[in-house]
């Protein structure tokens, strides 16, 4: 293969790690670019958008995660780029005006640290060779020592290291080669702490994905580690992965779940993605998030709805007096929308949400939640 069918072939197989972007809204959709590569939005820290660039450096994988394709029993064709070779591709995609920042991950090639020298070392050329000063995102590996950590720290914009699963149990049963706690949390735990307030590395931005419904974790688990990732682990984003049907081993939970009803799991990752919201932007605690006795969230209803109907006491609210925290509990209202309503009623009382630009089933939403006293 050449180095143009390398990267065409590991730039599609980058497709399942989303821990950069997707998921969270239309303008972070990833879609091909030319020559088949993938093209993702990404949110900066700082506020604003770029376009990546992501590739693998090798789907070459020594690793057994049962849910994942480029695990190391699955039959498909292996390539490798050398960091030379990701680095001038990615300096030729930014010339032409395709991408203005990459992602790069890789399969583990033999060991956690012998797979972040590549990674390191690509981002290392394009910053001192190539004098690129943009936007880097890099994965750190299940297993890396410190100082590998450290060094991707000194180099990136952001990294992000996959906590797969919630806990040890559910890690377990995924797979047999990694440990939970040596090769997922400690790494996080030091990463968290090195990019804390006031840190050498406060700048960079730390995010994780969790892969969901490839075993049989429960929702609530999720977000009891989704809390203590925001709160005393200072990670920036949680991104979620749906487990894809056929992309795993035979008799996996997912597989049987995806048999019996395809779809489900799709609708299951948007409703994490969106209590994921109510926790980041709307001030939701996590003993207020409502889950079904089996411990997930409902399908038929986003978590919000269902928190109003768990909670008639709250409502109605008044719209021109009531306060910010009790206006984002009103389904249909979101974060700009109550920065609209409130400084609107800094100029008059409002009548009416229209006036706002409030229309369609956002609208309909609201209106039985309101009252305009």
């Amino acid at each position: 293969m050449d180095v143009i069918d390398k990267l065409r072939a590991l730039s599609r197989d980058s497709r399942y790690d989303l821990a950069c972007a997707c998921g969270g809204g239309r303008e972070e959709h990833r879609k091909r670019g030319p020559e088949g590569r993938w093209l993702y939005p990404v949110v900066l820290p700082g506020g604003g958008h770029t376009v990546l660039l992501k590739t693998l450096i090798s789907n070459a994988c020594s690793n057994d995660c049962k849910y994942c394709p480029l695990r190391s029993d699955a039959d498909f064709r292996r390539c490798t780029l050398s960091p030379e070779e990701v680095a001038g591709m990615f300096i030729n995609y930014l010339r032409r005006g395709l991408a203005f920042g990459v992602f790069l991950s890789s399969s583990v090639m033999g060991s956690p640290d012998f797979t972040m020298e590549r990674i390191n070392g690509a981002a290392r050329i394009l910053r001192r060779k190539y004098g690129f000063r943009g936007y880097i995102h890099l994965k750190v590996i299940p297993g890396a020592s410190d100082a590998a950590i450290e060094d991707s720290l000194s180099l990136a914009s952001a990294v992000s290291l996959n906590i797969e699963t919630p806990g040890k149990l559910h890690f377990a049963a995924l797979s047999r080669k990694k440990d939970w706690d040596r090769d997922i949390m400690r790494p996080l735990v030091l990463m968290g702490r090195l990019t804390g307030r006031g840190t050498r590395f406060s700048r960079v931005k730390c995010t994780t994905q969790f892969i969901i419904g490839a075993g049989d974790e429960t929702d609530l688990e999720i977000m009891d580690y989704v809390y203590r990732l925001y709160g005393g682990m200072n990670f920036r984003r949680v991104y979620f992965s749906a487990y894809q049907k056929g992309s795993g081993a035979p008799g996996i939970p997912g597989e049987r779940r995806a048999a019996a009803d395809p779809g489900q799991v799709f609708l299951r990752e948007h409703r994490l993605y969106q209590a994921d919201f109510l926790a980041r932007r709307y001030g939701f605690k996590k003993d207020e998030m409502v889950f079904g006795t089996d411990g997930n969230l409902r399908l038929d209803k986003d978590p919000k709805m269902a928190w109003a109907e768990a909670h008639p006491e709250c409502f109605p609210v008044r719209l021109n007096t009531s306060v910010r925290e009790e206006l984002l509990r009103v389904p249909g209202l979101g974060p700009e929308t109550v920065k609209l309503i409130l400084a609107a009623r800094r100029e008059g009382k409002i009548r009416r949400l229209e006036d706002l630009g409030c229309t369609g089933k956002r609208l309909r939403k609201a209106e039985g939640y309101l009252i305009y006293e």
